[in-house]
């Protein structure tokens, strides 16, 4: 459903947030390798991520990523929406620029309630909510049944 910058992005996210949770920033390579990324791509999308401030990044012996605590939760659709911008939450279903209310396309009516019920998925769900330590979600988001 989304590009693959977007998935390892929202993946990654969400093992930084459990880590940070255990009182670790974890760097880089374990990030990779936990959530089955290539290294050098997931290096480019958390730098990314840190020069849109969704997270924080440190140098040294205990350096690493982590959330800055001061922030609020980091929604789904903040994450996607700054990687893919938002046609998908208001866009046709077909990709055409004229379909709307008025001028509807074939899909419309279909996908518009699907399109709507997404929108208020990744807008009310977190980050931060999915890497919680309660939430067999974490599990399931890194292919730890």
């Amino acid at each position: 459903m989304f590009k693959k910058e977007t998935e390892y992005a929202l993946r990654g996210l969400v093992y930084i947030s459990r880590q940070n949770q255990e009182g670790r920033s974890p760097g880089i390579s374990e990030i990779s390798t936990e959530v089955e990324t290539p290294l050098h791509y997931m290096a480019k999308i958390l730098q990314r991520l840190v020069r849109l401030g969704f997270i924080q990044s440190s140098k040294g012996k205990n350096g690493g990523y982590s959330f800055n605590p001061d922030k609020p939760d980091l929604t789904l659709k903040e994450v996607i929406v700054s990687i893919e911008g938002d046609g998908l939450f208001n866009g046709c279903g077909f990709g055409l620029k004229q379909c709307d209310e008025q001028n509807p396309c074939p899909l419309h009516t279909s996908y518009a309630p699907i399109r709507n019920a997404l929108n208020q998925l990744v807008n009310e769900e977190t980050i931060q909510n999915l890497a919680d330590n309660n939430s067999s979600a974490f599990d399931i988001i890194l292919n730890r049944k």
